[in-house]
């Protein structure tokens, strides 16, 4: 029979108290308490970040979760929606004013990074501009017009770069996908399922969209390989305006709007779907940046109004914990 000391090398340590750095994988046993304990991975883990200085849900999003920019969006929603131009970059610990959208507006398809993020399409309140087409370009610290979208597009999702980028569905049925180069979007293939309210991740030769609605709360998958859209595994939980970040084969997708709002959170690993730990504040209509397994959830809407909370989450976290036999 294999022992622990033949798998790890020492033996199981009856100690007073928990080591100080104890080494992965190491257990031993804590006579002064009476419990067995183990130096493990505990999986993914949110914690709270900087608040953001404008509260907001539906804006657009780009960056890194230590280099994240926020852009537009709603700060209140009654009597009318308030729309807001604002942009913020957040620093890993603390967000700050950056410079203003040329048009203030939500559910735009966004892309890019801090210092190179793109916001294209959206809403706005404005009588007979409702539905812009503009695109505008962001050098971390000036909004400029690009090329314009070739069809007004809202509640769309979008992958890539400032200047590769991909745009993908939009309210409530659209399947329309549209490339950009840095001055021109074209429209390619579409997507098999239309809708609007969804979330995406990748590059624009390798995307991933999930989510959304189009009359009900979906959970679909698409995989986007440069030229066709492939249906895949689907979410565990069905949902529109969620968060999303990563790449076509390690993504992560948190909170969102099942009906009510979700803090829920799953991982995706190329094939599968598999739910993780959930945010601290359920939430829709949020931002979503970073990585699989470094990504930032920033703003939202909790029901009724914008919230400021920012959550980062880590996976994997590496902890003390106690060994039991059930």
């Amino acid at each position: 029979m294999t022992t622990f000391k033949e798998i790890r090398g020492t033996a199981i340590q009856s100690v007073s108290s928990d080591p100080t750095n104890p080494e992965l994988g190491q257990i031993w046993y804590n006579n002064t308490i009476g419990v067995l304990k183990g130096y493990r991975s505990l999986g993914g883990v949110w914690a709270s970040g900087g608040n953001l200085t404008t509260a907001r849900s539906i804006g657009g999003d780009a960056g890194t979760q230590t280099a994240t920019v926020v852009f537009g969006g709603m700060t209140a929603f009654v009597p009318v929606g308030v729309h807001t131009n604002a942009t913020e970059e957040y620093d890993g610990s603390t967000w700050s004013p950056g410079g203003n959208m040329i048009v203030a507006r939500r559910v735009m398809i966004s892309a890019g990074t801090q210092t190179a993020a793109l916001g294209a399409g959206g809403y706005t309140n404005s009588p007979g501009a409702s539905f812009p087409t503009a695109t505008e370009e962001y050098d971390g610290s000036t909004w400029a017009l690009g090329g314009s979208l070739p069809a007004a597009t809202y509640a769309g999702a979008g992958a890539g770069t400032q200047t590769a980028a991909l745009g993908f569905g939009g309210y409530s049925t659209v399947t329309r996908t549209q490339t950009y180069d840095g001055s021109a979007w074209t429209v390619v293939n579409s997507m098999n399922t239309g809708r609007g309210y969804l979330s995406g991740a990748g590059t624009q030769t390798a995307a991933l969209a999930f989510g959304g609605y189009n009359g009900a709360y979906r959970s679909f998958t698409e995989s986007y390989d440069g030229t066709n859209w492939t249906a895949v595994n689907a979410l565990n939980t069905a949902r529109s305006s969620l968060g999303g970040c990563g790449i076509q084969t390690a993504a992560l997708a948190f909170g969102g709007d099942t009906g009510s709002n979700t803090a829920v959170t799953e991982s995706w690993n190329g094939t599968s779907w598999t739910t993780t730990t959930s945010l601290a504040t359920a939430r829709s209509s949020l931002g979503g940046t970073g990585t699989q397994t470094s990504a930032l959830a920033s703003g939202g809407r909790e029901p009724a109004s914008a919230i400021s909370n920012t959550e980062e989450f880590t996976d994997p976290v590496f902890g003390v914990q106690k060994i039991t036999t059930s």
